[in-house]
């Protein structure tokens, strides 16, 4: 891909052709905020940036108050349901079958060497990206601008993942002006925020930077990086049914997604899991809209960890259910395929 000094040569012909004046008309819409000189200003004095070729830049975009507006109505905010219904479907739980026979030794690799099983990676593909196939058509530059400096709620993050952004499209030599992403500026078939590209993405072939746009091997190997890195237990629990009795459940402290909570505490209350588990496991109480009443799980360490890749039990239980679909597809087929050899 161009790197920044060819985003910059050809914005530099542009305005040869179109004249200065015009020019400076048509592209003031951020460089000329204050709020946006002053973070050009601490970001440059930071990362050695050129003032110039960042007023530059920003010059080239606009907010996209479609980015708003998806940012305040995300699908995190439906019931479970309907949220469960848009990602455990027949064919979404086929194609991750498929992709697991595809790339079988990566998956692998990755097993062995972070301790995340093959489902979870490839569930978690399937619900970002349908395994690669839907990264995003926004502007990655737009978006996060426009969160960093016109969604008040976030813009301290999106203002560090700006920041964290240009460095990212310098560093693997990215034009920052073509990337694409998500409306919240997420990357790649694994759809990585900027500053998780930087920390967590790994190459499977040991190159120097990881291609999570185009390579499957690099997206999963940095998954489970990313996974360990944040604490996932291999062979560990994820969830589990749960059957209450009685009240005294709603007599207990706040649940955070975080256990903190042992099964023996819980079932001191009237919380039991539908399969066994040692009584010392921590766990935390989890409550979805279901199509026919509440539905109640447990979730353990591992759920948590999910949770640190997009910090919703509705994500996370999706993840989940659909891994455990895949898995069973695969290991459906695999048996159907040895016994007709």
């Amino acid at each position: 891909m161009a790197n920044i000094k060819y985003t910059l040569k050809r914005f530099l012909s542009l305005t040869l052709l179109l004249g200065l004046a015009g020019c400076a008309t048509n592209y003031t819409a951020y460089a000329a905020r204050p709020d946006v000189q002053q973070f050009i200003n601490q970001v440059s004095a930071k990362d050695q940036f050129s003032k110039t070729q960042l007023t530059e830049l920003f010059s080239q975009i606009k907010p996209n108050q479609h980015i708003i507006k998806n940012m305040t109505t995300p699908h995190e905010s439906m019931h479970w349901y309907a949220y469960r219904a848009i990602f455990m479907q027949a064919a979404r739980a086929q194609e991750g079958a498929d992709f697991w026979r595809k790339h079988a030794a990566t998956l692998t690799y990755a097993q062995q060497r972070y301790g995340v099983p093959p489902e979870i990676i490839i569930a978690i593909l399937g619900v970002e990206t349908r395994y690669g196939q839907i990264q995003g058509n926004y502007s990655a530059f737009d978006a996060i601008s426009t969160l960093a400096f016109n969604y008040p709620p976030r813009a301290n993050y999106f203002k560090s993942e700006l920041e964290q952004y240009l460095l990212l499209t310098r560093e693997g030599s990215f034009d920052p002006l073509t990337l694409k992403g998500s409306y919240a500026g997420a990357l790649g078939a694994a759809q990585f925020m900027p500053s998780s590209y930087r920390h967590y993405a790994v190459s499977y072939t040991g190159k120097k930077y990881s291609n999570l746009f185009n390579n499957a091997d690099d997206a999963i190997v940095s998954i489970a990086n990313y996974f360990h890195a944040n604490g996932w237990q291999a062979g560990g629990a994820v969830a589990v049914k749960t059957r209450i009795t009685g009240k005294r459940y709603l007599s207990m402290p706040k649940q955070s997604l975080k256990p903190h909570r042992s099964l023996a505490q819980f079932e001191h209350d009237g919380v039991y899991p539908a399969k066994p588990f040692p009584a010392s496991e921590k766990a935390t109480l989890i409550s979805l809209a279901g199509k026919n009443g509440v539905e109640y799980w447990l979730g353990f360490h591992n759920f948590y960890v999910i949770t640190r890749y997009n910090t919703s039990s509705l994500y996370a239980m999706a993840v989940y259910q659909l891994s455990d679909w895949i898995r069973s597809d695969y290991e459906s087929e695999s048996k159907m395929a040895t016994k007709t050899s």
